[in-house]
């Protein structure tokens, strides 16, 4: 198991402007969220290799009672997907990381997961 992040790792709505604490903003949807414009999320990246596969978004549908089910799958494919968590790492060396989602959930999506992840020293 890796180390935990060293630096701060945030999550924020990608429809809520940037802030000087959000340090470099990756968005880690596999869907670009509506409404938004490239040019207007000042992004970092757009990390699509990081998200949930369609297949597992899709069986999740942001259903909280399936949220413990939904991180244990995910943790799996992030385990897995090592180019996905190289490029992840490329970008935690660096500094804060604010990891941005579309849901409307704040406590149940993706995002959330992730930075868990990250935090318990697996990303």
């Amino acid at each position: 198991m890796a180390r935990p992040a060293r630096y701060p790792v945030r999550v924020k709505r990608v429809y809520e402007p940037a802030g000087p604490e959000d340090g470099l903003r990756l968005l880690v949807d596999g869907v670009w969220p509506r409404g938004q414009r490239k040019d207007m999320l000042e992004l970092e990246a757009w990390l699509r290799i990081i998200a949930p596969s369609t297949a597992l978004r899709r069986w999740f549908g942001h259903d909280p009672a399936r949220w413990d089910e939904f991180r244990a799958r995910y943790f799996a494919e992030l385990a897995a997907n090592t180019e996905g968590l190289s490029r992840l790492r490329g970008y935690l060396v660096r500094g804060p990381v604010t990891l941005l989602y579309a849901a409307a959930d704040e406590e149940h999506n993706n995002a959330v997961a992730l930075r868990d992840y990250i935090l318990q020293g697996s990303g």
